[in-house]
């Protein structure tokens, strides 16, 4: 009976496994079939427009697991085209992509399309908890921290957290006294972008808002 028992037991968990690979989870979206959950996640994070992931080095934001890894090793440029897009913003200066309406260059043809938008007014990227829309999926990611409070970028100083990178970077110019925006006229320096537009209006005599 002992002996049965165990052989039952042994059925019914090969027929347990075979019913987990037969399972299978479909997008509803553009029903595309995943054998894994973990997979259609990751996979409607592009209807979404959202990238999760960021690197904890640049910023920069992706989607899935694997392009992360492929990131952080420097393995970017497997492909020929990658390395041609590199070469132009890094190297060349090469903008092959121009814009019909205003002129305006750019190195990659999806920062094009993106660009073709302001004058379009297409925001095809949608919060799904206000509704609110936007030009680009990272304004999307970055305007949903305002719902989740998320805090992703981190001083590796003073541990003080910002909801986007380039807040991490003026934040960090505290720490390092660096000023990289000079004044044109005077030759002072300033931390921020924004600070030196104020500055140049004791030049100009034009005051700004606020």
């Amino acid at each position: 009976m002992e002996k049965s028992e165990k052989l039952q037991e042994l059925v019914t968990s090969e027929q347990i496994i075979k019913e987990k690979k037969n399972l299978s989870y479909d997008c509803d979206i553009c029903k595309k079939v995943f054998s894994l959950k973990g997979n259609l996640i990751s996979h409607k994070c592009i209807h979404a427009g959202e990238k999760p992931l960021h690197c904890d080095i640049c910023g920069r934001s992706f989607t899935y697991n694997s392009e992360i890894i492929r990131h952080k090793r420097g393995d970017t440029f497997s492909v020929s085209n990658s390395l041609t897009q590199h070469k132009r913003i890094h190297h060349t200066g090469e903008r092959p992509y121009h814009c019909d309406i205003c002129g305006k260059s750019f190195s990659q043809n999806y920062a094009l399309t993106q660009h073709k938008r302001i004058h379009s007014g297409e925001k095809p990227y949608h919060c799904d908890i206000c509704g609110k829309s936007f030009f680009n999926g990272s304004s999307l990611t970055q305007h949903k921290r305002i719902h989740t409070g998320e805090k992703p970028y981190r001083c590796d100083i003073c541990g003080k957290s910002f909801s986007v990178s380039s807040s991490l970077t003026q934040h960090k110019r505290v720490h390092t006294g660096e000023k990289p925006y000079h004044c044109d006229i005077c030759g002072k320096s300033f931390s921020q972008n924004s600070h030196l537009a104020r500055h140049k209006h004791i030049h100009t005599g034009v005051k700004g808002k606020g």
